[in-house]
């Protein structure tokens, strides 16, 4: 019997998801904020990101950042965190009798971190090297690229991290400010899965997070849905004298509960999942022109991306592009047979199923979906869902995509001109 996943709601109108997993050795303890990227301004973008580095730095209790540490790494387990364009995610996996430990640590870090100023200033530099890292990094740019090349100079746009200049320009007070507004019971989730007591747990919660703030549900900023009109700003080059060319390629997908999201998910599958997706097998395996390929889709609450990304050579770029443009267009086109369409939906619905194998990943999946969406849905539902996805699903999501695609593309490295590559995804 899978783990069945039960919601609270605490005295200051915190939710919690438990799963309790009996057999289970550890116990993941994960607290979710529904703040990201696309709530900053362009001023404060990277503001969130760099919230989650200072939560790490001290707290009334644990003044020191190694004090933080060895109280998760003391008992056996780790601890990290993750901002993304909508959430922030602060998370420990701990051996299941120390859970109480991954709660009480957890809910120090969000409702009493000092915020100190030197520490501030001494981290600034660091968040902006980790930027300077990702930029170093031709894929990683090239992705950041392709995010403001896809949505223009908007939040939804702008990167996770911000720039030197933003990371540069924030100040203590603004840290105050954005965690005053967002860091509440109301815009929070806690979820925790293991070999947990769910009375006992929550009894824990209640006590640990009783100075959290009730506040109220940030509402999701809009975000304008058309790609930028001029190439110069949907097609984004960065020349750099390296040995491969990277390319992103994107369009505008799908919301998060859109009710083709599981067309989507066999699509991509088909598109670019794995060593038998039709871009694996036609970029790479008969035409030699990449050594890695492949397609994804990230859903936001309100729109989506579908992206594409390869490295080739210089000499490769153009008609790896063709290709990879070809690919899209068939799916639209073509139907896909009875046996590649079995077989994709063995693969989306298995690998699925496989990724839900530990504690840590039924706290993240729980608490993503119920901060989200305000709901949970069961893993037999979502292989239902994929499983029921008919032939003239896929053809029809895919048509939705790329019937009159509006590309935006991102280069990192030798290229074509922008009016070539401009040429190949609109000729």
């Amino acid at each position: 019997m899978p783990a069945q996943p039960q919601i609270t709601t605490l005295s200051n109108g915190l939710r919690v998801v438990v799963t309790p997993m009996p057999t289970a050795q550890a116990a993941a303890v994960s607290f979710f904020v529904g703040v990201g990227s696309r709530y900053e301004d362009a001023r404060t973008n990277g503001l969130s990101h760099f919230i989650e580095h200072m939560l790490f730095k001290g707290t009334e209790r644990r003044r020191t950042a190694p004090e933080i540490s060895e109280a998760i790494e003391g008992a056996g387990g780790g601890l990290n965190a993750f901002t993304t364009k909508e959430i922030t995610c602060y998370w420990n996996n701990l051996p299941y009798e120390r859970v109480e430990t991954g709660i009480e640590v957890v809910a120090d870090m969000v409702q009493h971190s000092l915020l100190d100023p030197d520490e501030l200033e001494r981290e600034r530099p660091v968040v902006q090297q980790e930027i300077r890292r990702g930029h170093d990094s031709p894929g990683s740019k090239a992705s950041e690229l392709l995010s403001t090349a896809t949505f223009g100079d908007q939040p939804i746009g702008w990167p996770i991290a911000g720039t030197i200049d933003t990371v540069q320009g924030v100040t203590r007070q603004d840290f105050f400010d954005h965690m005053g507004r967002y860091y509440t019971a109301a815009n929070s989730v806690l979820s925790i899965a293991g070999n947990v007591d769910v009375d006992a747990v929550l009894k824990l919660a209640e006590r640990d997070f009783a100075d959290l703030e009730a506040g109220a549900a940030a509402p999701t900023p809009p975000a304008d849905a058309t790609r930028p009109s001029e190439a110069e700003h949907y097609i984004a080059v960065e020349l750099r004298e390296i040995e491969q060319t990277n390319l992103a390629l994107a369009v505008h997908g799908l919301g998060r509960r859109d009710p083709d999201r599981f067309a989507l998910d066999i699509m991509n599958t088909a598109l670019g999942r794995g060593m038998s997706s039709r871009l694996f097998k036609e970029v790479r395996e008969r035409r030699g022109l990449a050594y890695s390929v492949g397609s994804g889709s990230t859903r936001y609450r309100d729109i989506g991306t579908v992206s594409v990304s390869a490295g080739v050579t210089r000499e490769h770029q153009e008609e790896a592009l063709e290709v990879i443009v070809a690919e899209l267009h068939r799916l639209v086109d073509e139907p896909m047979g009875d046996e590649e369409l079995n077989r994709t939906k063995d693969y989306a619905a298995g690998s699925f199923r496989l990724s839900l194998e530990t504690p840590m990943s039924f706290a993240q999946r729980w608490g993503s979906q119920l901060l989200h969406d305000g709901e949970l849905e069961s893993a037999d539902a979502t292989v239902a869902g994929l499983r029921a996805v008919t032939a003239e699903d896929v053809q029809r999501v895919a048509a939705r995509l790329f019937a009159d695609p509006k590309f935006s593309l991102a280069v990192v490295g030798p290229s074509a001109p922008r009016e070539r590559l401009d040429e190949i995804l609109h000729g």
